[in-house]
């Protein structure tokens, strides 16, 4: 049976970051569509055009809205593209069959989507943060933030991927909305929409972008279907252990989809 797997890229990254991983789940006759997020990747727009967490998942709104009523999707979210995926989610739940949060910030139902994000954020040290540069857009009225990794920080969610990899993410990541409450609003998601989606998370052991502690403690936070897991991944599996994250996508859309 040939599934249908839609996959959104993390912070400052693009649809380019799952070129290891989409043809190995084409291999076996899937069906892959990549997205580039609003000024991500190839997008053509810039940020500042960015002021709900609506236009900046625009382009995977679109493409969930292309399908067909009957099409469900396997929804696959890495780091900050799962708040993207879990408003998705919300506007389209009858269109997917189950929501994968690779290594991601997963939102709840209770608090505004962006409490995952702010959460650990706000509890960063000057340390830990190094060159991961926040700086302000919008108006005074609504103000918002951009977030750019710079190299060090990169380094960090690289440190387990080859080289190459990393080298391509210096040349190709991009400035993008910090996910702010100004910028997803206080409402949370609803429990009729994005709750009721099945969701799987897998947590990568060896992430020092997002530690294997706060990924579970998101899980313990939103209970999720099944957690699985890959060991020995840092933030960046598609390219640390693309055929470790593979298997498990292949799993996932046996048993869900």
């Amino acid at each position: 049976m040939k599934k249908q797997y839609v996959l959104v890229h993390g912070g400052c990254h693009g649809a380019w970051c799952w070129y290891k991983v989409k043809p190995m789940l084409e291999h076996p006759g899937h069906r892959v569509t990549v997205v580039d997020l609003t000024a991500s990747g190839v997008n053509m727009s810039k940020v500042e055009e960015i002021q709900t967490l609506e236009d900046y998942a625009k382009p995977l709104l679109q493409v969930l809205e292309s399908f067909g009523s009957d099409d469900k999707v396997i929804l696959v979210a890495h780091s900050v593209g799962g708040i993207s995926a879990a408003y998705a989610a919300d506007m389209f739940p009858r269109k997917i069959s189950v929501a994968v949060f690779v290594t991601s910030f997963m939102p709840d139902t209770t608090n505004p989507p962006s409490y995952v994000f702010e959460k650990l954020i706000g509890n960063f040290s000057d340390s830990e943060e190094m060159d991961l540069k926040l700086e302000t857009y919008g108006t005074t009225d609504h103000p918002l933030m951009t977030a750019f990794i710079g190299p060090k920080y990169l380094k960090k969610m690289y440190l387990l991927s080859p080289i190459e990899d990393f080298e391509l993410a210096k040349m190709l990541v991009r400035v993008v909305p910090a996910m702010t409450s100004n910028l997803t609003g206080t409402k949370s998601l609803t429990e009729e929409g994005y709750g009721s989606v099945t969701r799987v998370y897998i947590v990568c052991g060896q992430d020092k972008g997002i530690s294997e502690e706060y990924q579970r403690w998101m899980i313990e936070n939103f209970p999720v279907k099944e957690v699985m897991e890959i060991e020995d991944a840092d933030h960046m599996p598609m390219f640390s252990k693309p055929q470790e994250l593979c298997d498990r996508l292949l799993k996932i859309a046996d048993k869900y989809a």
